[in-house]
């Protein structure tokens, strides 16, 4: 039997380029051999494309590979970037298509969604680079109450992110961010338990589940769940999360909307801060990490699905394309 020859796509040109080899190389370990003939594809930084060490196209992929696992995050991976490449030229791939994916990575974009279907998000105010940064920290000041999440709107992994209290702190922080990112959106920050839920798309009618909450218990000495203690295993998670039934039911139902409605496709996860205010959906991740350290696969295996049985489920998803 002939078997279907998959590209695992990782590296990249942006800030996740070391989260993305960590994915890519936790998605090498893992394909089932038996089915699949496995080729690495390599990005650099420079965006050369490599397969198995050796240069390449996108034009040569073609005849190369029958579909790519996309291992790619941020910029060039979860933007609709590389999605719209690979569509140009045919390439079946897994993971949310060119549109979906572009507006689930910009946070507000994908805000007006989640606010339009009911969901509580934190009051927030989008600056641009060219906008008058004093101005700008004036106003947010007077709109929102501190303290203040400050963060681009369009880049995961939480790089850039950073919490500030007050006017002076507000203003350093936006002026430091945008001088790395075009745009940032400035948040109220909102306390409370961290809490997040993934999301697979039914092979029937393609109706979405969600997996069991994971609570996400940071170090005292951090403010958030942000990049270093995302990857350096000092976090502690609980899966399934403590939480009554009825907030369970909540979070899945809001992950699964928050999927349906940006659009997204195959798998994803939501972040969500559980507050005495309410339940308060943060983003969605359209291509959640897959490292040894990530949440969707300490997720999946509580549910009884172990991470090779995942990816053989969605490169499954994605074959059926053809």
């Amino acid at each position: 039997m002939t078997k279907t020859r998959i590209g695992v796509i990782r590296g990249g040109v942006g800030d996740e380029y070391e989260v993305s080899l960590k994915t890519g190389s936790n998605v090498l370990k893992n394909i089932p051999q038996d089915k699949y003939s496995i080729f690495d594809i390599l990005i650099t930084k420079d965006k050369q494309w490599h397969i198995n060490g050796f240069p390449t196209t996108l034009e040569k992929l073609v005849s190369q590979i029958d579909v790519g696992l996309n291992a790619l995050h941020g910029e060039y991976g979860e933007d609709g970037k590389i999605q719209h490449d690979l569509e140009q030229f045919g390439i079946n791939y897994t993971g949310s298509n060119s549109f979906a994916s572009a507006v689930a990575m910009n946070k507000a974009v994908a805000k007006y969604y989640f606010k339009k279907e009911g969901m509580l998000v934190p009051e927030s105010s989008v600056v641009k680079n060219t906008d008058d940064i004093e101005a700008s920290a004036v106003r947010v000041f007077k709109k929102i109450l501190g303290p203040y999440v400050v963060k681009p709107v369009a880049s995961g992994s939480s790089v850039g992110v950073s919490i500030v209290n007050d006017f002076d702190s507000l203003l350093n922080a936006m002026q430091e961010t945008l001088e790395n990112f075009p745009m940032i959106i400035i948040e109220e920050y909102i306390g409370g338990r961290e809490i997040t839920c993934g999301v697979i798309d039914g092979m029937t009618a393609r109706e979405p589940y969600a997996t069991f909450p994971v609570e996400i218990i940071t170090p005292s000495e951090s403010q958030f769940f942000d990049y270093k203690v995302k990857y350096s295993g000092e976090t502690m998670e609980v899966c399934p999360a403590n939480l009554l039934e009825s907030t369970t039911k909540k979070i899945q139902e809001h992950a699964t909307m928050a999927h349906k409605v940006l659009g997204l496709r195959h798998y994803s996860r939501s972040d969500f801060i559980l507050s005495k205010r309410g339940l308060y959906i943060l983003e969605t991740n359209s291509l959640p990490g897959l490292t040894e350290e990530s949440l969707f696969p300490k997720a999946l295996k509580t549910a009884g699905l172990e991470f090779p049985e995942f990816l053989d489920y969605i490169l499954t998803l994605a074959l059926e394309r053809e």
